[in-house]
């Protein structure tokens, strides 16, 4: 069934209202009528089942037929810190890390960055990003909408990594040497409800100089197995690594 987010001010009582693209979604792209069920999602990861009651030229009407709290989200809260990739790769790291339960995307300004930040678009590029987590999200059936940092600084990933318990940097160096047990371990030491921040380089890596930036500023350095993965596949790497070991296993 087709879920859609709604804020706060999109209910009262068992009544919601949908607006803008999604009203059109509704009626024009899955076309339903009067009578068809979907779900509505609240900010709080609430979420019930609607029956539609009206369709308007710009808002659909409907009735939840009882809220209730879901259990989809992974229980621990990842950041995938990504130096800026070439071409659409950002796009791809959003749309399947939300379906893998990434919780925040931090872009970030590397070394080997070929793609440069520009201001002028920033706005209008973070909306395609935001969009693209919502229509994840929705997919995927997820409960909360990941939040999407504007491009920072590598220095900056320091006062946003205070926000986690654990820090880390998958570093292909490491793998080359077959320190692949690194990972595993702070999997171990982790429990549900914990967090951690991975960064990850762009095309050609982070250079040995931001590793051991980052790590003399309390990161830890991983490798992600003996393979070198590309920089839009080992995000979901250690997403899917990490839904195994707290979802899976237990």
């Amino acid at each position: 069934m087709q879920r859609y987010f709604i804020g706060f001010d999109q209910t009262q009582n068992d009544q919601i209202w949908i607006t803008g693209e999604d009203a059109h979604h509704i009626s024009r792209v899955m076309r339903m009528k009067e009578g068809d069920h979907l779900i509505a999602v609240l900010p709080n990861g609430s979420s019930s089942q609607c029956e539609i009651l009206q369709i308007e030229e710009t808002r659909i009407m409907a009735k939840a037929i009882g809220w209730k709290q879901e259990e989809k989200e992974l229980p621990i809260k990842v950041a995938i810190g990504s130096g800026l990739p070439k071409g659409d790769k950002f796009e791809w790291i959003i749309q399947k890390g939300t379906e893998l339960g990434a919780r925040t995307f931090i872009p970030f300004n590397a070394a080997r960055s070929i793609v440069k930040w520009d201001p002028k678009k920033s706005d209008k590029k973070l909306i395609r990003w935001e969009k693209i987590a919502k229509e994840a999200a929705e997919q995927s059936h997820r409960t909360t909408i990941p939040s999407i940092i504007p491009p920072v600084e590598l220095e900056q990933l320091l006062e946003i990594g205070r926000e986690y318990r654990f820090k880390v940097i998958a570093y292909e160096e490491e793998a080359k040497n077959g320190k692949s047990s690194k990972f595993a371990s702070i999997l171990g030491n982790m429990s549900p409800g914990d967090s951690i921040i991975v960064i990850f380089g762009p095309e050609g890596g982070l250079t040995a100089e931001e590793v051991s930036f980052l790590e003399n500023n309390g990161f830890t350095a991983v490798g992600l197995g003996p393979r070198i993965l590309r920089t839009e596949t080992a995000p979901l790497y250690v997403l899917s690594a990490i839904s195994y070991h707290f979802e899976l296993m237990r």
